[in-house]
């Protein structure tokens, strides 16, 4: 048996053309998209993104704004600089690039931004609304996970689903997401005994551990999707040393599972792509006066 492939890249090609399409008419309207953007420090891999998800919103027809700071920035005026785009009518997502340099409180800065332009869906305001399925910005990873299902034809109502990992920007909220969609759902971690008696049972495993390779053929259900969120560099003594991997054991586990995604072009798109989603669905509601 041979995995069929899950690609994220033509999903995320086609959904942008729709988002493309719903903001040229907002943009009729007067209310074209707006996305901020907040840059502080020199981590390279943060740089990347952001210059990433400011070419898709342009791609888009989004208006992109970037702010850049200094590693040694003040909090202070990252902070008040969020507060002059919380005014700011024309700005419908706030996004603070994460990590944040020490001298920074991540929490008060996310919490920071209005909850009707937490575009990330960071906001505690936003992840209690995801607990109790009332309408919000879900966090764009877990959303994206959900669109790769929804698309893909993934049974979802009934499955047996495994989580592994636990953070706030994917784990929880993607325990949450998949219960809320009807699938009983466990959440595995650091902590957990007996990973792979776990994993083994999963119709779908959702795999965010950060640990390049660590899920292997044997940890997989036959037949099983794996959808896999890591994005690592394969160790040094591996043949594709310094390429990117995800944790899942992409050659091994094809071979077993019914259906997987790719590292790169699974997972990695789709998270800009609900990105751009909240950001044009933030538009709609501003335009509509409100949620």
């Amino acid at each position: 048996m041979t995995a069929r492939i899950l690609d994220g890249n033509a999903l995320s090609a086609k959904l942008r053309g729709e988002l493309a399409t719903q903001a040229a008419e907002l943009a009729a309207r007067g209310a074209q998209p707006g996305l901020a953007v907040i840059l502080v420090g020199d981590n390279a891999a943060s740089a990347v993104y952001v210059r990433n998800k400011v070419a898709a919103c342009e791609k888009a027809g989004i208006r992109s704004l970037k702010f850049d700071y200094p590693q040694d920035a003040r909090p202070a005026a990252v902070l008040a600089k969020i507060a002059e785009l919380n005014a700011d009518p024309a700005v419908h997502g706030i996004l603070v690039q994460l990590p944040l340099p020490p001298q920074f409180d991540e929490k008060a800065v996310l919490e920071a931004i209005s909850v009707d332009k937490d575009v990330d869906g960071f906001h505690a305001e936003n992840v209690g609304r995801l607990s109790q399925g009332q309408p919000a910005f879900f966090p764009c990873t877990p959303h994206g996970v959900m669109k790769i299902l929804e698309y893909g034809d993934i049974p979802v109502t009934g499955s047996d689903a495994v989580v592994v990992g636990r953070s706030n920007i994917v784990g929880k909220p993607m325990a949450m997401l998949l219960t809320q969609a009807g699938a009983t759902v466990t959440v595995c971690h650091s902590k957990t005994r007996d990973l792979a008696a776990h994993t083994r049972r999963a119709d779908i495993l959702v795999v965010a551990m950060g640990r390049a390779l660590a899920i292997g053929a044997e940890m997989i259900k036959p037949g099983a999707t794996v959808i896999d969120v890591g994005m690592n560099r394969f160790p040094d003594g591996h043949p594709k040393a310094g390429k990117l991997c995800g944790d899942v054991d992409f050659d091994a586990a094809k071979a077993v599972a019914g259906a997987i995604t790719p590292v790169p072009g699974g997972v990695g798109p789709m998270t800009i792509t609900m990105l751009l989603a909240n950001t044009v669905e933030s538009a709609r509601r501003a335009a509509a006066g409100g949620r």
